[in-house]
Parts: structure tokens; sequence; C-alpha cells
């Protein structure tokens, strides 16, 4: 039998664009993508912020959702990084 967790663990990431075009383009890519970092031990809020930012706001019940949340933003954020390099280069 499990029990409650006695924490939880809350993390603010930012991701800074060179411009507000590249961060509307990488906010809406992404989008379809968020609702699976939505469960019943974690939540996570995305939003465009001014200075070119995207924010994510986690909010996990345990250490394990806290990982699967942070390994998918770090894959979202690996993806804009690849795409802009080859972006850059063309």
């Amino acid at each position: 039998m499990s029990q409650a967790n006695s924490f939880s663990i809350e993390s603010t990431i930012e991701f800074q664009f060179k411009s507000s075009k590249i961060r509307d383009i990488s906010y809406n890519s992404f989008l379809p993508e968020f609702t699976k970092l939505q469960t019943k031990r974690s939540e996570v809020f995305m939003e465009k912020k001014n200075d070119n930012f995207i924010v994510f706001n986690l909010k996990c019940n345990d250490i394990t959702a806290f990982r699967a949340s942070i390994n998918e933003i770090i894959s979202f954020g690996k993806v804009v990084d690849n795409t802009s390099k080859i972006v850059d280069n063309s």
C-alpha cells in the first residue's frame, strides 16, 4: 500500500528565444504535446512572456513525476534547438 507524499515539487523553467516570432512558432509547436504533461501526479503550465520567453511552471507530487515532466520539456528544448540550427544554416 502506497503512502501519500509529505511534499510536492515546484519548479520554473524559462526558454529565451532570439525573437518573438521564433518563440511563437516554438510555443505553437509544443501545444499538441503539452497535454501529455498533465497527469494526476503533475501539473505543468506553459506561457509566453515578454522578452521572448516561454515559461514552464511545474508542480509535481513526487520525484518520478517531476523527472518525467522535466525530461519532456528538455526533449522539447532539444527539438527547438536542433530545428533553429537547421534554419540558421540554410
